[in-house]
């Protein structure tokens, strides 16, 4: 192995490090207490080593949403390949979805509540989220008929991320949750 391999795979290393002290820190006491001093002392690094690798605590958060886009795809992914058709499919996306937002909110809110600089939306978004975002688009498909499947599948997800936000903010009553996802499916299966 070359030196400036080894230097990379170190790099590498460092930076998962990095990414998940910072997942794991706002999981724990949510994103106020990450901060690229308390990230130093949680990895035993020094702070210059934090911003050699980035420039500082939002492109650590941007570093955990597309990890966590990474996350989320493959939990959709397997709920969809899993279901026995369409509407089993789209029921089980739609849960799958509000189980990460409530088994993961930093990471959730990292995702798609906080600022980042992440270009969602465009051909520059990296893949992670275009997978997220596709596993979302396949389990709508079959529904989409004449409308335009990229414009329901955004309006999917912005139902569901509604759902789920005012329900963590208790704007909504948390008994009646999977009523309302069962509602609110049913309504994108007809």
């Amino acid at each position: 192995m070359s030196i400036q391999t080894r230097r990379e795979r170190e790099r590498a290393e460092r930076e998962r490090l990095i990414v998940t002290a910072a997942r794991e820190l706002a999981e724990s006491e949510g994103w106020d207490a990450v901060t690229t001093r308390r990230l130093a002392a949680e990895i035993e690094y020094s702070q210059p080593v934090l911003y050699s690798h980035f420039k500082g605590k939002e492109a650590i958060m941007a570093a955990v949403a597309v990890e966590g886009c990474a996350d989320m795809a493959a939990e959709l992914r397997a709920a969809r390949t899993a279901a026995s058709g369409p509407q089993q499919a789209l029921a089980a996306v739609g849960a799958t979805y509000a189980a990460f937002a409530e088994r993961r909110p930093a990471l959730y809110d990292a995702v798609f509540t906080l600022a980042v600089d992440l270009p969602f939306a465009t051909p520059e978004a990296p893949q992670a989220l275009k997978d997220a975002f596709g596993e979302l688009r396949e389990a709508i498909r079959p529904f989409a008929g004449d409308d335009d499947l990229k414009t329901l599948t955004e309006t999917f997800w912005s139902g569901l991320h509604g759902l789920m936000t005012l329900m963590r903010s208790g704007r909504l009553r948390r008994e009646d949750h999977d009523k309302r996802l069962a509602i609110f499916i049913g309504r994108f299966a007809r």
